[in-house]
Parts: C-alpha cells; structure tokens; sequence
C-alpha cells in the first residue's frame, strides 16, 4: 500500500520532505529513489536511528528534531512532501497541512495517510472501551484520544479531510482498507469489504 502511494520511483531528482521519518523505512526508498531527502520528527532516537539506516546503504539526509507545526523552511522549498500515519498524532494537525502547501512549491505535491474515523477499526475499539465498558455514549473520538496508539490520536471523516485541504489546488482523498482492518473477522471476508469500511485515508494533493 505505501508503494502504491508513494510511487518511489517516479520522483528521482524532487526535493522531498518526510514529515515522521520513524525508523527511516519510507526515507531509505526516497534516498534509493534518486530524491533530495530532507526529514523531520520529533525524537532523537528517530533521527539518529533514520541517519544511521541510510549510512548503511551510503546515503544522507538533512534531518532535524522538530515540531512540524512550525516548519524552520523558507517557502516553496521542496517539490514533495511525504507523511505516512503521522499528522494524526499532532496536537494541531491542520497546522501541519498549512505548513506543509507553505513550504512546496507552485505545483509540488504532498502524499500521505491519515486515520478514518469510521471504519471497522476504529468500531472495534469503541466496541472494547465503549460499548463491553459500560460506557456506550463515548464517541468514537473520544475512545480514539485515549485508547488508540498514543494518547491524542485523531481520525477523520472523508468529509473533514475535505475541508482539511480544501486550500489546495488539486485534491484525491481515499479511503483504503488495511490488514488490521480484517483482523478478528472471519477468514472469507477477506478481500470482499469494501474500502469504504477501511481505517486509512490516502491523501495525494497538488498545491
């Protein structure tokens, strides 16, 4: 699925941006991918860990330890920005969106994955934390902050993410099924739900 998104190879010689480098798995292909790589989180240990992934293999990257809700770039810097399951766990992430079509360029491009909020994920936790807990009135964005990863945690609907990136010129949102959706499920199902259903919002948007 994140091959499918990124498209890797389709972006040699871009200026790229990763917001959330994690362990330095998506910024490997990027470096692989012939792209100018540039990368931010916010721990230490992501930044080294993700520098030391690409000496591995003889590549750098501009990393920093930051907040991307303030991003320390002029504008119209990079011509993509990649940021697969991050943005959601940002205090404020339609800050992160803004800083982010600030610092591309006219026509530069951001690809990424947030959370769904109604999905068959998201159904299985408030099930858990809501509904067997005595507590069926929880919203489904409440179980999400305080039970689903780290506390804070957001999803959206199709409808919200919309309206996220309703400043930018050209816009696909989707929604995709995923592994963990099918999981407790039984086995036949597999493959046969629609995406609608999925936890993932894939987001590929042109500035």
């Amino acid at each position: 699925m994140i091959h499918a998104a990124a498209q890797f190879t389709r972006h040699r010689g871009k200026r790229l941006l990763e917001i959330g480098v994690g362990a330095g798995t998506d910024h490997l292909q990027w470096a692989r991918a012939g792209c100018e790589c540039h990368g931010v989180d916010l721990t230490d240990a992501a930044i080294e860990t993700t520098r030391a992934r690409l000496a591995l293999y003889g590549f750098t990257s501009s990393l920093q330890r930051l907040d991307a809700e303030t991003l320390p770039f002029d504008d119209s810097s990079f011509d993509l920005v990649w940021s697969w399951g991050v943005i959601h766990h940002a205090e404020h992430p339609e800050r992160i969106v803004a800083e982010i079509r600030r610092v591309l360029a006219p026509g530069g491009e951001f690809r990424g994955m947030f959370y769904k909020r109604r999905s068959l994920a998201v159904l299985k936790e408030w099930i858990k934390h809501a509904l067997l807990a005595g507590r069926p009135f929880r919203s489904f964005a409440d179980v999400l902050a305080h039970h689903f990863e780290s506390p804070g945690t957001k999803a959206y609907t199709m409808r919200e993410m919309r309206a996220m990136f309703a400043a930018w010129r050209e816009v696909t949102i989707e929604a995709a099924m995923t592994p963990y959706d099918y999981q407790h499920l039984p086995a036949f199902l597999a493959g046969w739900l629609p995406d609608a259903l999925g936890s993932f919002i894939v987001v590929r948007a042109l500035k």
